[in-house]
């Protein structure tokens, strides 16, 4: 869809207010964005002043709510198509594409600059590396062209406790590559649950996701085998010195509902699903929610016990 047909409405709607604006660095992604950068940051060996801990979270905030606005500027052709982002500020006729690519380029080089500044190049260069993934490798060539688009474009939101840890390190070290490989392979079948009831609307847009191009029971199966993948990579955390017996009770524990979900996915067919308007899908998808905090939330307890001293395996008598 061109500029000028996305743009047509707009000159009969009121000016973009401060919400529209907001709407942009989709607030929701940038959630996961700084708990997880926060968790890096903490759970890092190296101590770091407060000060210099929230200018660091802020600015990869930042980076995040830029790679949002950019995504949304070039997504805002098939954002009208579907059902769930017709609403945003673009589509919604409330803000223009130029509007919002000046402003997640703005927002980006700030982010970027300023991050280096409160902390180091390398905790800069992984958040510009972030944005440039996120917003090229996976909104302008990933998402359009490949069903692999979220098993490969997964890695933008997986790097947010990298940085975080960076800006507190100044390096990148097993414990943070783990995290990433956590959110990583968490992405896959986080997003195919929610693809198995909003196909419709990825088919319609034209976006080749799993379910269109392959097919639901294709879905399934791959939402288990990815779950499978992810188990031992999340047990494997607490055995680092980031984690712990919390941890590894809290990995068990919602391990254990996440393969039970994919497992029941599975096992379903589409006339089961669309009998109960794919509940155990949409269950599994909230889950899966819970699932990202419940682990990085045991992280950020580890840490804190760390913190005063403590060692959880040393209390256990490990």
């Amino acid at each position: 869809m061109s500029d000028a047909s996305i743009n047509a409405s707009q000159s009969q709607t009121p000016e973009a207010g401060f919400g529209d604006y907001f709407a942009l660095l989709k607030p929701r992604v940038m959630t996961l964005v700084v708990f997880t950068a926060l968790v890096g940051l903490l759970a890092a060996p190296v101590p770091v002043h407060p000060i210099v801990g929230f200018a660091a979270i802020l600015f990869i905030a930042v980076g995040g709510g830029a790679s949002g606005a950019l995504n949304m500027w070039w997504d805002s052709d098939i954002d009208l198509i579907m059902t769930r982002t017709r609403g945003r500020p673009i589509p919604a006729g409330r803000i223009t594409r130029g509007e919002a690519f000046g402003f997640g380029m703005t927002l980006a080089v700030m982010s970027v600059v300023m991050l280096g500044l409160a902390t180091n190049l390398v905790a800069a260069g992984l958040l510009a590396f972030t944005i440039f993934f996120y917003v090229v490798i996976y909104s302008m060539w990933l998402k359009r062209w490949t069903p692999q688009n979220i098993v490969i474009g997964g890695a933008a939101g997986a790097f947010p406790p990298m940085v975080g840890w960076a800006a507190a390190t100044g390096d990148i070290a097993l414990e943070s590559v783990l995290m990433f490989a956590l959110i990583f392979m968490w992405t896959p079948p986080h997003f195919w649950a929610l693809a198995l009831f909003m196909k419709s609307d990825y088919d319609e847009a034209g976006v080749p996701m799993l379910t269109v191009t392959h097919g639901r029971r294709a879905t399934r199966q791959h939402i288990l085998v990815y779950t499978l993948l992810l188990t031992p990579v999340a047990l494997g955390l607490a055995f680092t010195s980031i984690g712990g017996p919390i941890y590894l009770a809290v990995a068990v524990f919602y391990s254990a509902l996440f393969l039970k979900g994919a497992w029941d996915i599975w096992r379903r067919d589409e006339v089961m699903a669309e009998a109960d308007g794919y509940g155990v899908e949409k269950k599994v998808f909230k889950h899966s929610l819970y699932y990202l905090g419940g682990l990085f939330g045991a992280l950020l307890i580890e840490a804190s016990l760390r913190t005063a001293g403590l060692s959880g395996w040393a209390m256990v008598g490990w």
